[in-house]
């Protein structure tokens, strides 16, 4: 059993009144109730994920939760077509909401009215620029490395500290490939104020997935990934133009990420396959990954990652600061 770590405070622990600057990435259909909660309870912030909106997914979820404080994230053009679950979380009185891939604006109002704090995903600079008019309290810049769906364009290293300097000294949150302690005091020296890690909760006991799921994610390499369109054009629903998704190869993948064209066309016979598919098979269904995959190697409770990442970093940012000592014997 790993000893609870002492707190890890910066701008975003304050301002969200937690103890560690660790947020669940909200995963759509995965990042459900009881893992959200098992994160907060742990110290960081515990995000169920809204994913495409459904109000009664989200109303069982919020349930799920208990009365442990969490936050809802939402894919935002999915929202704009069934507002009514922005309702849902804000009725629950939520302290934060997420959105992430589309304009945060028509929702910002709403949000702030009710007292909950906006959290606005970015992967461009066209982003950004929307995140700060809708007065997002908090930024989350993901990189290409993440799992799951995402811009294809900037990695997760260069991306942090441009948008530290374009919304400063407005909190911001690293995401993508971020999997273990080293990624969090990594993320911290480039100017970020905490993580959001989805892939490392994937493999958790409180999450929503399957036992094959899990498996693969253990399993798995981050070579093994790949960015792609294939997914959700045969699976549907479709994404806008310049989104794609990261996940573990699989055999539809391999054979129907390079002919785009032959997929579309076959798109009716390949969706009624895919549909027919049971839940865990894991050759037509995704297992979205990102690349920590390698950071990877066990099925554990939430509160044992949060509480080991928290004492990694702590140990990685003391290393650094001994680096840097006139006394260091190293130097």
């Amino acid at each position: 059993m790993i000893s609870a770590p002492a707190p890890l405070s910066t701008a975003l622990t304050t301002l969200l009144g937690i103890r560690h600057p660790l947020l669940l990435a909200p995963m759509g259909d995965t990042a459900g109730g009881r893992l959200a909660a098992a994160v907060s309870e742990a110290g960081g912030l515990g995000m169920i994920g809204g994913g495409y909106a459904d109000p009664a997914w989200l109303t069982q979820a919020l349930a799920d939760a208990g009365t442990a404080r969490v936050g809802v994230g939402f894919i935002t053009f999915a929202l704009a077509e069934r507002p009514g679950a922005l309702a849902v979380a804000l009725d629950a009185d939520v302290p934060v909401i997420q959105l992430s891939f589309g304009d945060p604006r028509p929702f910002a109002d709403e949000i702030h009215e009710r007292g909950a704090l906006l959290v606005c995903q970015v992967q461009t600079s066209e982003e950004v620029a929307l995140a700060v008019e809708a007065g997002a309290d908090v930024v989350v810049a993901q990189g290409q490395d993440a799992g799951g769906h995402g811009r294809p364009d900037r990695g997760t290293m260069g991306l942090i500290p441009a948008v530290v300097d374009r919304v400063g000294p407005s909190p911001v949150v690293a995401a993508g490939g971020i999997a273990d302690g080293r990624g969090l005091a990594a993320a911290l020296m480039l100017g970020a104020t905490g993580v959001s890690l989805g892939t490392r909760f994937l493999a958790t006991s409180e999450a929503i997935s399957t036992v094959a799921e899990a498996a693969a994610v253990v399993a798995g390499r981050s070579d093994d990934t790949v960015r792609t369109q294939v997914i959700d054009l045969i699976r549907g629903p479709a994404w806008p133009a310049g989104y794609d998704g990261r996940t573990i190869r699989n055999a539809l993948v391999e054979r129907w990420h390079d002919d785009l064209a032959g997929a579309a066309e076959r798109r009716e016979e390949l969706h009624a396959a895919y549909q027919a598919s049971a839940p865990d098979d894991h050759s037509q269904r995704p297992v979205w990954a990102g690349e920590g995959l390698d950071l990877i190697g066990a099925i554990e409770p939430a509160a044992q990652i949060v509480e080991r990442l928290v004492a990694e970093a702590r140990a990685a940012l003391a290393d650094a600061a001994r680096i840097l000592s006139p006394g260091d014997p190293g130097r």
